[in-house]
């Protein structure tokens, strides 16, 4: 029986492995990809730290993170982010994290949106992927135990407790039973419902939180999703929130500026929103910027402009639109990010409420979330397991075998993969930036209607080894189950607030 197990090996997963590793405990990792494809690595504009004590301070961020959370985040919360944040850099930069330097040698820094000050500390644009690598391959060093391409199928809880969970060898086609004495989900968020309308990554379907949810914990504040103003608009492809921190503009088809392009990106993402609607392209304009700052600064940007738009922003306009990118909802902690309701069970990263983001992330806090509170909550669950004798009494793993071979029984008269395209659509025009309860009601009904039709949309392959068609049928299952609750928590909550904006309360 291993001490931790993880779920997850995005930086949150990771940085807890090698907080928990250096503390003696016995780590374990399991990851339905390889760490290098995390999420993580689309974060690129940079981590915030205050560094600078003559410009900025712990106080103007804790008041930046809190004033951009449309004061419904958790002031402690906030604090302990914020004050550690300084300490985060400091261990990142001791493991090898490669950030880009001023002249006189000190980490550089960039004002993102939302911020009042040059807050976040960046490698270029790369700063996620730089991280994430880093990560990485300081764990393989370490000797960190990973189950890449294991699929989270269920949690393990008996009378309350968090004994492990049930996966699925992708490879293989093996359904295993892993024991551990504390798990930790660190899963991501849940923004592939927004399929083909998102910034993330097909796999980012929520797994975590459907495990949580089914195994008796909760979920919370589902509702809000953040919009990133500049995606490109042919491919949803992000184009960080960098090259506005580095000056660049916003314009319409007339050349306009119409919006402050460093106001909090639910503010941006609705004035763009908006430009749309009244029949105006938009584009991220950085041609000023000139060819040798843009190279230096943003050649991520130039590249994948180059690659999915097939231009070249150091000469042309960037065309863009606001897509879904962040879900600042999801699993209910406490403040030791223990799960409610599951006792040795623990969240941490996206997938987690830890109540530091509210209704509107401050850009630049997600990378400080995953390793300030990785390592806070690689403490927690050292702590949790101290003297503890967790023993299994059960074997759970015949009914979760039964559940995956009634999904080979199903029909495939209905293609899902279709249904997950319409399923994104849908959510981006009636779940999106603008929201009103016709629209949210008529996308319940929707959901609903492809629930009662699921047994018809089955896999094609009914092979055990390496199917890949089963996985992503598990991926929309999980994706139509958190749908459901995202929709119904929209509805609920009749107030506009944040990235949850219902023009009809207005």
């Amino acid at each position: 029986m291993v001490d931790i197990l993880i779920i997850g090996a995005g930086g949150a997963g990771l940085t807890t492995a090698l907080f928990a590793k250096s503390m003696g405990a016995s780590v374990l990792v399991v990851n339905k990809n390889y760490p290098t494809n995390s999420q993580t690595a689309m974060a690129q504009g940079g981590i915030n730290a205050s560094l600078d004590k003559e410009s900025d301070s712990i106080e103007a961020h804790i008041e930046d993170t809190l004033k951009s959370s449309k004061g419904l985040a958790d002031i402690e919360m906030i604090e302990e982010l914020c004050a550690n944040a300084p300490e985060a850099i400091e261990w990142l930069e001791s493991i090898g994290v490669p950030f880009s330097r001023t002249e006189d040698a000190k980490i550089a820094q960039r004002r993102l949106g939302g911020a009042s000050a040059n807050r976040a500390c960046y490698s270029q644009d790369y700063t996620g992927l730089k991280i994430l690598h880093t990560l990485y391959d300081t764990s393989l060093k370490e000797g960190i135990d990973f189950l890449d391409e294991h699929y989270l199928l269920d949690l393990i809880v008996e009378d309350g407790t968090a004994k492990g969970a049930i996966v699925l060898d992708i490879n293989s086609g093996e359904i295993k039973l892993i024991e551990a004495k504390s798990v930790i989900i660190a899963t991501g968020g849940y923004g592939g419902l927004y399929h083909n309308f998102t910034t993330n990554s097909y796999g980012s379907t929520g797994d975590g939180l459907v495990a949580v949810s089914k195994a008796g914990g909760k979920l919370s504040d589902m509702e809000f999703i953040q919009f990133h103003p500049t995606a490109l608009k042919g491919s949803s492809i992000l184009i960080s929130e960098s090259a506005r921190g580095e000056g660049g503009y916003l314009v319409n088809s007339k050349g306009d500026r119409f919006v402050d392009e460093l106001l909090p990106r639910d503010e941006v993402a609705r004035a763009i929103f908006y430009q749309i609607e009244s029949g105006e392209d938009v584009f991220l304009d950085i041609r000023h910027l000139g060819e040798e700052k843009i190279m230096e600064l943003l050649p991520q940007e130039v590249h994948l402009c180059q690659l999915h738009e097939n231009i070249n922003p150091i000469e042309q306009l960037i065309p863009i639109k606001p897509v879904a990118h962040y879900t600042m909802g999801g699993i209910s902690v406490d403040k030791n990010l223990s799960i409610d309701g599951i006792d040795g069970a623990f969240a941490v990263g996206e997938c987690s409420n830890a109540k530091v983001h509210g209704a509107n992330r401050l850009g630049g806090n997600s990378l400080l979330e995953l390793i300030v509170f990785g390592k806070k909550v690689a403490i927690g669950a050292i702590e949790y397991i101290k003297d503890k004798n967790i023993e299994l009494k059960s074997n759970p793993i015949e009914d979760t075998k039964a559940k995956i071979e009634k999904i080979y029984s199903y029909k495939s008269e209905i293609n899902f993969y279709q249904e997950q395209n319409r399923l994104g659509e849908l959510f981006y025009n009636r779940a999106g930036i603008i929201r009103e309860k016709t629209s949210l009601d008529s996308l319940l009904k929707e959901i609903e209607s492809i629930e009662k039709n699921i047994e018809l949309m089955g896999v094609g392959d009914k092979s055990k080894e390496s199917n890949t068609n089963l996985i992503d049928f598990l991926e929309f299952l999980n994706s139509l189950s958190l749908a459901k609750i995202v929709v119904e928590s929209a509805i609920a909550n009749k107030k506009s607030v944040g990235a949850h904006f219902r023009v009809d309360s207005l």
